[in-house]
């Protein structure tokens, strides 16, 4: 099997538990604050990662530990934001809005001089329509939850875009190991500072938390900085376009969760401009129209 398509399929697997998350979140957040939710979850996380992996922390350089540094500071916004969000959104909304990760990505990779194709920016307008309809009430007003998922978003991109930066760089495991550490510190100073942090006081905030810190981060993002080495962070998106239907998949599963006819409609638009900007369907139809059509005779090897 190619390295590249095992990235992908670990991708894949990450972006499963990564859909449950929102639902877990919520779940979390009936007994713990959202600092506090923070710190324990990537806590826990980097305790379990640091025990499996503690051979290659003993040989971690300052090198390391700077760019998990700022790959744990980025890390721990994205949570602030989209643990703030589901406060007061869906799981299923949050999900759609946070997939906007795939929009972001090529066009923040502007600033690194990489011009997206015509279809990004398609896509992105092709976003803005859906978001409307998903997010927009009669007032014609956005909830703080859903424009705090549209910032984690935003934020989510600059984390792959610099992972993808920074892993080749150095240890892949040894950063993806201390970026949790590296949130969860932020996480419990922030609680220490904002809020009053505890345990969990209830078996459904327990088994939240260890979800997700076990399934969505020690492994998550774990495997997901080590997968970076071999694919590209816009191949990484496109995996992670599959999130928020893994998300509504969860949400309706376990809570019964729906979304209104626009809301659906909306979603659709947002899912379908995520895909417009990452595959080529003219070069790929191109492609099957080769593969179709066989080459003239007098072309063929003798």
């Amino acid at each position: 099997m190619k390295p590249q398509l095992k990235a992908d399929l670990a991708m894949l697997l990450v972006t499963l538990f990564w859909g449950s998350s929102y639902l877990f979140m919520q779940m979390g957040l009936t007994d713990l604050s959202t600092f506090n939710l923070i710190g324990l979850r990537f806590g826990i996380a980097f305790v379990i990662a640091a025990c499996i992996f503690y051979r290659r922390l003993l040989q971690t350089t300052r090198k390391t530990l700077g760019h998990a540094l700022i790959l744990g500071a980025i890390l721990f916004v994205v949570f602030a934001t989209v643990t703030e969000g589901v406060k007061t959104t869906t799981a299923s909304q949050a999900g759609f809005l946070v997939s906007l990760t795939v929009i972001f990505v090529p066009l923040l990779s502007i600033l690194l001089k990489h011009k997206p194709q015509t279809r990004v920016f398609f896509g992105a307008g092709l976003a803005v329509v859906g978001i409307a309809l998903l997010t927009l009430n009669e007032s014609l007003r956005i909830s703080m939850g859903d424009a705090l998922c549209i910032a984690t978003a935003l934020f989510y991109a600059t984390h792959i875009i610099v992972t993808g930066r920074l892993a080749p760089q150095s240890d892949a495991i040894a950063l993806g190991v201390c970026q949790l550490g590296f949130a969860a510190a932020f996480g419990f100073v922030s609680s220490l500072f904002f809020e009053s942090p505890r345990l969990p006081h209830t078996p459904k905030a327990w088994l939240a938390v260890l979800v997700l810190s076990v399934l969505c981060s020690a492994i998550g993002f774990v495997v997901q900085t080590v997968a970076q080495k071999y694919t590209s962070p816009t191949h990484t998106g496109l995996i992670f376009s599959l999130e928020p239907v893994f998300a509504a998949l969860f949400a309706f599963l376990l809570s019964g969760e729906t979304l209104s006819i626009r809301g659906y409609i909306g979603a659709a638009l947002v899912l379908l401009s995520v895909l417009i900007a990452e595959i080529d369907f003219a070069r790929w139809f191109r492609g099957k129209k080769q593969q179709a059509s066989p080459l003239p005779e007098r072309n063929m090897p003798l």
